[in-house]
């Protein structure tokens, strides 16, 4: 993985109110570019430039600035910054967001050496891949983390439960009534959960509370996901991405019938390799095949 791809992976989002735009973003800039990933909870857009293309943009948009792509990429960190930690001190950029066809442009005034400063970011659609790295897989891991949480939480309330029946069954009594509980059945609170809850827990709305409330959590399972990714390839894994992972899992589907093919005739791997050698070990037990039902026949 790139260093501004891992880089990326690993930044939080935060939410954005551009006009009447409600936006969730990340972004990531070193010196060799920067990378730019924003969505709208209907579609997902992205840009990843390097030094090359921040100069051609710089002379197009900043005729009158002259600096290094390094100056330009490190003025945009600091632009975005206030915009993406909301940190107290508030930028003095102006932002605002245009769509274009299927793609989305995000543009920034600002001034730099007192002579104003223009940038804009054409991002276009993500691609699949990219979404299920930075929100499909991510989320599914934090699903799983949390109901392992709530498991071991439960086991928890239960063990407290054994305590508390220990201590009454010693003569032990509450000085405050208010302070009694009923002992906790899984079940039962899952079941109101749903009924009580759910509907105000799932509540997406704009994205706002997914920032405020769980980005710690996004965080700790992206960098799991990069750990773990970087095991593979020092181990020398196939499976260090997942375009690797579904590469080599389409190689096993093809690799695993080579033995049973009489007993999965339909298969779709002679059609997909008629020439290759799949197709001279499938003829000879064709062939038997049809030798058994030519003797049936004269029998």
């Amino acid at each position: 993985m790139e260093e501004l791809e891992q880089g990326l992976l690993m930044q939080p989002w935060a939410w954005l109110q551009l006009a009447e735009n409600s936006l969730l973003a990340k972004a990531y800039i070193t010196k060799q570019g920067y990378a730019l990933l924003v969505s709208d909870l209907q579609q997902v857009w992205h840009e990843q430039v390097d030094t090359s293309v921040v100069s051609q943009r710089a002379k197009e948009l900043n005729k009158r600035l002259t600096a290094p792509p390094a100056a330009f990429l490190c003025h945009l960190d600091d632009l975005l910054r206030p915009l993406l930690k909301d940190t107290a001190c508030p930028g003095k950029a102006t932002f605002s967001c245009d769509r274009v066809a299927e793609a989305l442009i995000l543009r920034v005034r600002s001034e730099l050496s007192g002579l104003p400063f223009y940038w804009n970011f054409h991002c276009i659609l993500a691609s699949p891949s990219l979404v299920s790295q930075h929100l499909i897989r991510p989320l599914m891991g934090m699903s799983l983390a949390l109901q392992c949480q709530v498991r071991d939480l439960a086991t928890l309330l239960r063990m407290k439960d054994l305590e508390i029946q220990d201590y009454q069954e010693s003569g032990a009594t509450l000085s405050r009534d208010r302070l009694k509980t009923e002992p906790f059945e899984e079940n039962s609170f899952l079941e109101q959960f749903m009924v009580e809850k759910l509907p105000e827990a799932c509540s997406v709305g704009d994205g706002k509370l997914f920032v405020t409330n769980l980005q710690s959590l996004y965080m700790a399972v992206t960098r799991q996901e990069i750990q773990v990714g970087q095991k593979l390839q020092v181990s020398g894994d196939p499976q260090t991405s997942s375009s690797a992972s579904s590469q080599e899992t389409d190689s096993q589907l093809l690799n695993q019938p080579e033995e049973p093919v009489s007993s999965a005739p339909s298969l779709p791997v002679p059609e997909k390799e008629p020439t290759v050698t799949s197709g001279p070990m499938q003829r000879p037990q064709l062939l038997k095949v049809k030798r058994k039902k030519l003797r049936g026949l004269f029998s």
